[in-house]
């Protein structure tokens, strides 16, 4: 079932309830002229909007709500340099040079989200680089994390990864749920909502148009160029970019690129703010982790408050099932938390790819799209509106896997949500008996 624009909701959230405020945007009204159109107002919209302004184009912003409203507020504010595809596995299927260049692409997407917050002096986004600690919860995991860790220093010469032993990692969770685990310094956190109103409010002050409740209802050729039409009006450009995500179905305009996803919901907890004593035992560090099971669950400490998420909600509204198990399964790594009441339930789509990573390039002369970060697009969506400006420069950049032409369309779409229940279902299953 496909989403409405007209019938959006704010969300609830942690991050929407500490969010600096978001100046209001016009709404787009009348006919107007740019060099290219950005449809979505997310990170990958408003990175290119930037990009493409600083080459000297004319860029222009129509977004269906506010900016931040989709993924880019909602979603954890773990920043990552990975794909969900790891890099041994593109070794192996693609060859040394192929993994070489998406290890890079990665540590250059962790790098973007540094230097657009230093860009626009964006204070509320609270970005840190103090890493992330993958918690194992059996040896098996351990001795795979351990081997993937050696793997990655041998062969892409990742020096700072390390191996943590037990009470290592349970001096960095304050929990006794983990056999060991691996430390990658390179990664961080950022608080998602204030980074992406910061980047709005960033390419505003420098003359770039951005609009609010502005859905594209239709994308269509016109001469030479394209025209994005909206409710009360229209605009004119020689290029366009799709931005939108998971999030692509709420309009005609790009419901198309729904085809390429499977969009998978992903529910996020926090908690009331702790004890001073106890917030001070739990994740010290400030840094971020994950799990190692399948139903892979993360969590950070923000303001005191344990953020708890994961995988495993489905359909299109807020599941209090899932909410439900993602206290159950934080309850059972931090036991003391187990009267601690929550305060904020939400969740956001993520949009994955048949082959586990995004994509970017070219869907015509005329149009372009970045998206299907596959849970891990706060950096890499970042980065994405650079190499979208490069081609909108008429270049081509070396996108690795991510290259447009590798995007395949989801077989059986229409099967997509009963397939990811029954995989889901599964690896609950799994990870209930301990494999």
């Amino acid at each position: 079932m496909s989403q409405d624009w007209r019938s959006l909701s704010s969300v609830n959230s942690l991050w929407a309830s500490t969010a600096e405020p978001l100046r209001d945007f016009p709404v787009l009204s009348g006919e107007s002229q740019a060099d290219v159109i950005i449809i979505g107002g997310g990170y990958t919209g408003l990175s290119a909007a930037h990009h493409i302004a600083r080459s000297g184009l004319a860029p222009v912003v129509l977004e269906a709500n506010r900016p931040g409203w989709g993924a880019s507020g909602r979603n954890g504010g773990v920043i990552t340099a990975k794909f969900r595809l790891s890099f041994r596995e593109i070794d192996a299927a693609h060859g040394r040079a192929m993994a070489q260049r998406m290890y890079e692409i990665a540590h250059e997407s962790t790098d973007m989200v540094e230097e657009l917050v230093s860009e626009f002096a964006i204070s509320g986004a609270r970005l840190t680089r103090t890493g992330q600690v993958k918690a194992a919860h059996n040896h098996v995991t351990l001795q795979a994390a351990i081997d993937e860790a050696n793997w990655m220093k041998r062969e892409m010469g990742d020096a700072e990864v390390r191996i943590l032993d037990a009470r290592e990692v349970r001096e960095e969770t304050g929990s006794e749920a983990f056999v060991g685990g691996v430390l990658n310094p390179g990664s961080g956190g950022i608080h998602p909502l204030n980074y992406v109103r910061g980047l709005a409010d960033g390419v505003a002050r420098r003359g770039v148009p951005v609009y609010q409740d502005t859905p594209v209802l239709k994308l269509r050729r016109e001469g030479g160029g394209i025209v994005a039409e909206t409710p009360q009006g229209a605009v004119r450009a020689k290029q366009a970019i799709i931005a939108t995500n998971s999030y692509s179905d709420l309009t005609d305009a790009t419901r198309h690129m729904q085809r390429t996803l499977v969009p998978f919901r992903s529910a996020i907890i926090a908690t009331d703010t702790l004890p001073r004593n106890l917030a001070g035992r739990l994740m010290p560090t400030g840094r971020t982790y994950t799990e190692t099971k399948r139903m892979m669950r993360w969590f950070r400490m923000v303001d005191n408050r344990v953020i708890f998420g994961g995988r495993g909600a489905f359909g299109r509204q807020d599941s209090e099932s899932a909410f439900d198990a993602l206290r159950k399964a934080m309850v059972g790594i931090f036991p003391e938390l187990s009267d601690v009441p929550l305060a904020y339930k939400w969740s956001g789509l993520v949009g994955m790819t048949l082959d586990s990573v995004p994509h970017i390039g070219r869907l015509d002369d005329r149009t372009l799209f970045a998206m299907g970060y596959n849970g891990a697009g706060v950096a890499m969506s970042s980065l994405m509106g650079r190499y979208l400006a490069a081609f909108v420069r008429g270049e081509t950049p070396e996108v690795g896997l991510l290259d447009a032409s590798r995007l395949k369309a989801i077989p059986f779409y229409p099967l997509r949500e009963p397939a990811v229940r029954m995989v889901a279902g599964w690896y609950q299953f799994l990870d209930a008996i301990g494999q």
